[in-house]
């Protein structure tokens, strides 16, 4: 006789004791290899940790079969090709591989996306990394889609910028007392130290976007977090030269935000993408004038 067949299998015992069904069971923080792959560029390779779970609807049941879930796992996602589809079957097959003893079944993945950006004008280029969680869930025969998106983004204060201009407006007028003035002193003067009377405030800040997405394909991630930085419009940079910074400082100052005309501009990029049919976000802008951060929650449906 194969020695396997002594081997005992708690699971499948009833459990005789407080039977009750369980929304959810699995697993946590499976370090998982993943391939993504962009419309355009090479695939973008990233460790990802996975949860799993499956319900427990059979009350009497002692448990699931949690070891399914993990070689699942592993055989469908692990060094392959992120997409949609491959959730898709990935979910169902969880739920087939529990035999009965369960209704639904989700995956959840969170890594981070290292895109390659260019510098606004020279030719450099550097490397930066978005956080990323993809969720997929069959409930019910029903199957849902949540992406999310964590973006950073400068954001220069307009209050702060209309004092700076009049600082320096004062400035101006206290330093040349006569009605005409020469244009070589005057920007001889700017350029000095002398004329760097005041600066706005500028801070690093974040859109946390949360999006249920229609069918059960994923957009394309480089290109669509391409555009929600379009939407805010002052993305941060990698590498960059004086040209570069320069052309960031301009940028700031044409796109002067408060947190609300931030989300204000997250939002209407939202609204105009007919792949997302639910969303919510949050948007922080991490003051550096307050000790405390100015922020905005905003939800597609109250």
């Amino acid at each position: 006789m194969n020695a396997k067949s002594h081997l005992p299998d708690i699971t499948s015992q009833n459990n005789s004791l407080n039977a009750q069904p369980l929304q959810w069971v699995g697993m946590e923080g499976i370090s998982l290899p993943l391939h993504v792959l962009p419309l355009a560029g090479e695939p973008i390779h990233t460790n990802a940790k996975a949860d799993v779970f499956v319900s427990l609807n059979k009350a009497d049941a002692k448990g699931i079969h949690m070891s399914r879930l993990y070689l699942l796992l592993n055989e469908q996602l692990a060094n392959k090709p992120l997409n949609g589809q491959v959730l898709t079957t990935l979910v169902e097959n969880m739920l087939s591989s529990q035999q009965g003893l369960s209704l639904s079944a989700k995956v959840d993945l969170a890594f981070e996306l290292v895109i390659n950006k260019p510098a606004l004008l020279s030719n450099q280029s550097g490397f930066q990394a978005y956080p990323v969680a993809i969720s997929k869930t069959i409930k019910n025969g029903v199957i849902n889609t949540e992406l999310s998106l964590t973006i950073p983004y400068s954001s220069t204060c307009p209050c702060s910028a209309a004092l700076s201009r009049q600082a320096l407006s004062d400035a101006v007028a206290e330093q040349f007392t006569e009605q005409q003035l020469d244009k070589n002193t005057l920007l001889e003067w700017l350029t000095s130290q002398q004329g760097s009377v005041a600066t706005p405030h500028s801070q690093r800040s974040y859109a946390y976007i949360t999006m249920s997405l229609l069918g059960e394909q994923l957009p394309d991630l480089p290109t669509l977090i391409a555009q929600m930085e379009q939407a805010i419009g002052t993305p941060v940079q990698t590498a960059v030269k004086r040209e570069d910074e320069q052309a960031f400082a301009k940028l700031n100052a044409e796109n002067l935000l408060f947190c609300e005309d931030a989300a204000r501009r997250l939002k209407h990029a939202l609204e105009q993408n007919t792949d997302i049919c639910d969303y919510h976000f949050k948007v922080e802008h991490q003051e550096s004038l307050h000790a405390h951060n100015a922020v905005v929650y905003d939800q597609k449906f109250a």
